[in-house]
């Protein structure tokens, strides 16, 4: 599958392509080795690599799709929390996640980017990424989670 997006980094919108799938699998490549590194000491002789790994993750992944993931971002920012810098996108994917029964990946209600939200006064707002569905999730506090975009 691909999706067709627009450039918003252009002066003119321009049309690309995107695989959404090698994207989702890259993101959940990122997500095997941060919940991998967890589970090991930094004393393990094995951490090391693991975490080079990763980071050999995360930049292909910037390289490969932080341009249209910004889009994507700057879109939600600007609908959602104007008040907010973009960051990078590989600051948007979680810490760790967990898979529930419908194989798809959550988000822990305290992971996340944090962003402003009028919306929402006095609740703590963070936006995360998350695959299988590749999607941005929206943390509201600890009570609610909702998709406010979703690869198609």
């Amino acid at each position: 599958m691909y999706l067709i997006y627009r450039d918003f980094h252009a002066k003119k919108p321009t049309l690309a392509t995107m695989n959404i799938h090698a994207l989702d699998k890259a993101l959940q490549e990122i997500i095997a080795k941060r919940n991998s590194l967890q589970h090991l000491d930094y004393s393990n002789p094995q951490y090391d690599d693991l975490e080079q790994a990763l980071h050999d993750l995360e930049d292909d992944f910037q390289d490969r799709y932080g341009d249209y993931l910004e889009g994507v971002l700057r879109e939600l920012h600007d609908r959602h929390c104007p008040d907010t810098d973009v960051l990078y996108p590989i600051a948007y994917i979680a810490k760790a996640y967990s898979v529930n029964a419908n194989n798809e990946f959550v988000v822990k209600y305290s992971d996340g980017v944090y962003v402003e939200m009028d919306q929402y006064p006095g609740k703590e707002t963070r936006l995360a990424f998350a695959p299988n569905p590749m999607r941005v999730v929206l943390n509201v506090g600890n009570e609610r989670q909702e998709v406010v975009w979703e690869a198609r």
